[in-house]
């Protein structure tokens, strides 16, 4: 399969208990939070679609059986939608994807169900193939402007890459989409709980992750003024999910 001919899945980890929502997250799951009137995931879904992918797992936790009711097989938005269930125990985000490869091939995209994102996934999976690496990162020239960022990016190439070992060379941030092979989750345990920083952790030790920056900010519903800004910028670019 090339980049050109079609993409891989997309996997997008919406098991999160979305503390920093409260209240609104104590009855249903980030994943449906409003957002003008409709649920995020409804907007994620939509971009992935015109983003000419078909095929979704949405990796869930907390009150994911409120999100398999709400979205369905994915019809309804054009797509196929499967479900990966964490279980009794919270996996994580890395656990969470573990337990997701069942239903993804050998590449797949990663995208933080958070996250909504203006990025050409064509090129990104453009470069991911080109790079002969393990995994991808989009990154983005954040400055510490939207959150903390948390990526040292020089010469085209992630030197650093941590969420807890900050360094003032860290200039840019993980800006939400990924591109892993399944060979890069290999080593981990499906019954382990553990997050994926610990898997872009270990590629950048191997030199197995390549980078795709990306220009546009993103957006983010993880946190009250997170989701605010992305409802006043909804508001002033209704086409733009259309």
């Amino acid at each position: 399969m090339s980049a050109q001919d079609s993409l891989p899945p997309v996997a997008i980890l919406c098991g999160g208990m979305a503390t920093r929502l409260k209240p609104i997250s104590d009855t249903i799951p980030k994943a449906l939070v409003e957002v003008c009137g409709r649920p995020f995931i409804h907007y994620q879904l939509e971009e992935v679609r015109r983003q000419q992918i078909s095929h979704v797992v949405l990796c869930v936790g907390h009150k994911g059986e409120m999100i398999e009711e709400a979205v369905g097989d994915g019809r309804s938005f054009g797509l196929h939608v499967q479900y990966s269930y964490d279980g009794d125990v919270a996996l994580g985000t890395g656990g969470a994807l573990v337990k997701g490869m069942q239903f993804l091939g050998q590449d797949f995209f990663v995208l933080y169900g958070d996250a909504y994102l203006q990025v050409d996934y064509q090129k990104a999976y453009r470069t991911f193939i080109d790079s002969g690496k393990k995994g991808l990162m989009t990154v983005f020239h954040n400055s510490g402007r939207w959150d903390t960022s948390n990526v040292w990016f020089e010469n085209q190439q992630i030197r650093a890459y941590s969420k807890t070992d900050k360094t003032p060379y860290m200039r840019y941030i993980d800006y939400g989409l990924g591109v892993l092979q399944t060979a890069a989750l290999q080593a981990a345990s499906e019954s382990q709980a553990f997050d994926l920083a610990v898997v872009y952790e270990q590629l950048v030790r191997e030199q197995e992750l390549a980078a795709f920056e990306v220009s546009e900010r993103f957006y983010e519903i993880g946190s009250h003024h997170g989701l605010e800004e992305f409802r006043t910028w909804l508001s002033s670019h209704p086409g733009s999910t259309a």
